[in-house]
């Protein structure tokens, strides 16, 4: 039989006794469904991995994640934090996951990536003691993980209304065909099902008779396609553009202040890329929650196995109104009207309905 390691003078460790551990390990009973975790043990260092699923830069979401660890980590001496990003190839993840797990004895894995629960899910079963906190995504029931959802149809909504005042209004680019776009990296759940239905949901609050032309580029970071569709649609009549694309959106703002159109922008304080181009920004405090989830972590007091719903009424979700992008791209009617809505929206007083995932 074949000899591997030697455990001890005398013993050897064989293939078919390894394969026993390994069947014996993968059958340990998981934690049962909501138990929280029992925190960081005193004197002993808390290690997180942040599983970042493409780039950090250029993706105002990973970015805020990734400051939020290490913010979190700078200011508490027994946190570890080791930032690891996957790439652009979907296909790779969960093996990557897996060898990073295996072999980095890390105590938390923290990402934000709506397709991410699935593939941790996958990681879990090899390793049943190892805990995953997701934000930007929903999936209850699994023992080893737990997420926090934005409530990406709100967001959209209050973006799509004010999309649908300026593509109504008389701005200089409003060429009144009451037309707007959105363009997105790759298609998923959230996306089709919150995010495109809420921008078009809430253009209609302002005007029913709004269209929306949707374009996918394909992948996270090709900013020339982006271009490339964002010029076919100004064409087409689009006026107003949003876009959950990570770097590939640079090629539709760069375009949309070509050729004149107007972009308001989702989760991040983006006005000075594209002033004038740029006239509303979305605020997602990523940074907050991933802070307050690792205080919680190191309290005991995540519950795993739940998902939980955070939006503008939990602090997690506004807009950015106080920027002189917006304060001064906009007419004082469009703002009024606007503010008014959002403060509408803050105090639930617009009512909609989310539809199901």
């Amino acid at each position: 039989m074949t000899q591997l390691k030697k455990r001890a003078p005398g013993r050897v460790l064989t293939a078919a006794l390894i394969a026993a551990l390994i069947a014996a390990f993968t059958v340990a009973p998981l934690f049962a469904t909501g138990k929280k975790d029992t925190g960081t043990q005193p004197g002993g260092n808390f290690s997180v991995l942040v599983y970042i699923t493409g780039m950090v830069t250029g993706s105002p979401t990973y970015e805020l994640l990734a400051a939020g660890a290490e913010s979190f980590a700078a200011s508490h001496s027994n946190v570890v934090v080791k930032v690891y990003e996957a790439g652009f190839n979907q296909a790779e993840w969960e093996e990557q996951l897996t060898s990073l797990v295996a072999g980095g004895g890390f105590d938390l894995v923290l990402g934000s990536n709506p397709s991410l629960p699935e593939i941790c899910a996958n990681v879990g079963k090899k390793f049943p003691n190892q805990k995953f906190i997701i934000t930007d995504a929903e999936y209850p029931g699994n023992p080893q993980i737990s997420t926090y959802l934005y409530n990406q149809y709100e967001q959209s909504f209050y973006l799509g209304y004010l999309a649908g005042l300026v593509t109504t209004g008389k701005m200089e680019h409003a060429n009144g065909a009451k037309k707007i776009g959105f363009i997105a990296a790759q298609e998923y759940p959230l996306l089709n099902k919150h995010i495109v239905p809420g921008f078009l949901d809430g253009a209609r609050r302002v005007d029913p008779e709004i269209t929306l032309d949707f374009r996918v580029i394909g992948n996270w970071f090709d900013a020339n396609k982006a271009a490339d569709l964002t010029s076919s649609m100004i064409s087409a009549g689009v006026d107003v553009f949003a876009s959950i694309a990570g770097g590939a959106a640079q090629g539709m703002i760069r375009t949309a202040g070509e050729q004149g159109a107007y972009v308001v922008f989702h989760n991040t304080n983006e006005y000075r890329l594209a002033p004038g181009v740029i006239v509303g920004c979305g605020l997602m405090e990523q940074k907050k929650l991933t802070e307050e989830i690792l205080t919680d972590v190191l309290a005991g007091k995540i519950q795993y196995g739940t998902s939980h719903t955070v939006g503008v009424k939990e602090g997690y979700l506004d807009f950015i109104a106080d920027d002189p992008g917006y304060t001064g791209a906009l007419p004082k009617d469009i703002q009024d009207k606007f503010n008014s809505f959002m403060n509408d929206i803050r105090a639930g007083r617009v009512p909609y309905t989310i539809p199901p995932l």
